[in-house]
């Protein structure tokens, strides 16, 4: 990628950048809000020290509202619903400004259970589908096996959910930072001292306040990001940064998992068309077939993180989640023994007690009527949330799905703009009561004005 000011590594010890806009966090959530915040006019650096390595890096890439679709979790499904509206234009506008192919692709998923009580959990979940206005249809086995031949004829069931479609994580990511590097080299509009215009490759250590409002961020190298708009997407690590308001609480908690990448040989190729999505004994699978003659087989679950640390994104591999996937995706396409394996890779995905995103700004302890604030209390003017902050973690299994939305709401708020549909994931829900209080010392060194 160009480097467009000639800024490569990690800001000078005590170096100061400014932007419009600071998003910490390098994944596909963080890239996706700010390449639409770049494209509101806004200046954006994003900092990461390992860009997409994280949870973005493992990911199927499913777009699936209807497969993801669970029990208790109905508030959800507007979002998805919302996210999955927006993905056509979204892939569209991205490949344009890239001038490279996300891998987004449109064709249908089918679900599909090995057994009886598989076929009977799908069904069970099909009336929930339908309860919410969703298209799920039932096939033949041989309508199923006539789109996919190489289905195994002992499979129990299938459904066809058009509405499913799915992306290459890897591709959005390296398209979104073409973008805004394409973005900041257009009339010299980068972020000065920014790498590729936008780019800060260095730990965000924590945030900085000045005012009563979120002015930036204090980096670990030594530098500081000055900005008028915060967005924390750093996944699992939002909790560890310093100067949180007091009394938000973000209970992240890592869910771990296991996915393997598999080329096909020529002769089986396509292994499959779609994606497929299969219960084995009551155990989640999916294959999902990449146009590049290869496969991810995933869906392996677990909240530990086999010695890594418990709120490391990285992890170890399962010797038995590896097995459990090539066990279980065999029984649905049998060819998968003829696969050769590339790839085993772990991460962990940022999970909510409810399961559902930390996205908005953070509610604010309001003064009485005819008080002042206290010192050091943000929130003047009766400001209803904590100024110059955005908090967009905890997407879970929908990161990638996600995307479109949770970038258009944070430049709606970004613009003063707040949608009540979205009142479900604030990120002061979990917390014993509004933020009210910052941490003392979190104050830019730098008295000018940031950008």
């Amino acid at each position: 990628m160009p480097d467009v000011h000639g800024v490569t590594g990690t800001p000078s010890f005590g170096s100061t950048i400014r932007a419009d806009v600071a998003v910490i966090g390098g994944g596909a959530i963080g890239h996706g809000i700010a390449w639409e915040a770049t494209r509101s006019g806004r200046s954006v650096v994003v900092i990461d020290d390992a860009p997409g390595s994280g949870a973005s890096r493992a990911a199927a890439g499913m777009l699936a509202p209807v497969n993801e679709l669970h029990y208790q979790e109905e508030d959800l499904l507007e979002l998805m619903l919302e996210a999955s509206v927006r993905w056509p234009g979204f892939a569209a506008d991205l490949a344009a400004a890239a001038g490279s192919d996300p891998g987004y692709l449109t064709t249908p998923t089918l679900a599909v259970g090995a057994d009886a009580a598989d076929r009977q959990s799908l069904l069970d979940l099909r009336a929930v589908q339908l309860a919410n206005g969703l298209a799920v249809e039932p096939l033949t086995i041989r309508e199923a096996r006539r789109r996919e031949p190489l289905l195994s004829p002992g499979i129990a069931c299938a459904l066809d959910t058009p509405a499913d479609h799915q992306v290459d994580p890897r591709l959005l990511v390296a398209c979104l930072r073409r973008a805004l590097a394409g973005d900041a080299g257009v009339a010299g509009s980068g972020v000065a001292g920014a790498a590729d215009g936008f780019a800060v490759p260095d730990k965000a250590s924590g945030l900085l306040w000045r005012d009563g409002a979120v002015a930036g961020v204090a980096l670990e190298g030594g530098g500081t990001v000055l900005a008028g708009e915060t967005v924390m997407a750093n996944g699992l690590h939002a909790p560890e940064l310093t100067g949180l308001p007091v009394d938000l609480h973000l209970p992240l908690r890592p869910v771990h998992g296991d996915i393997l990448r598999l080329a096909v040989p020529v002769h089986l190729r396509p292994l499959v068309t779609s994606t497929v999505r299969g219960l084995v004994r009551g155990v989640p699978v999916y294959i999902v077939p990449r146009q590049d003659g290869t496969v991810v087989i995933g869906a392996t679950q677990r909240e530990d993180a086999l010695g890594r640390g418990a709120v490391s994104s990285a992890g170890a591999v399962s010797a038995g989640g590896v097995y459990q996937l090539l066990r279980d995706a065999q029984v649905l396409v049998p060819a998968v023994a003829e696969l050769e394996l590339l790839e085993c890779t772990a991460r962990a995905r940022p999970g909510t007690p409810d399961n559902a995103p930390l996205l908005g700004r953070v509610p604010l302890l309001e003064e009485p009527a005819g008080r002042q604030p206290a010192p050091g209390r943000p929130g003047a003017q009766g400001s209803r949330h904590v100024r110059g902050l955005i908090i967009a973690t905890g997407f879970f299994r929908h990161g990638i799905l996600l995307t479109p939305a949770a970038a258009a709401i944070c430049r709606e708020l970004m613009d003063g703009i707040e949608d009540p549909r979205w009142a479900p994931f604030n990120p002061g829900r979990f917390s014993a009561a509004p933020s009210h209080l910052v941490e003392a010392a979190a104050t830019p060194p730098n008295t000018q004005e940031t950008a």
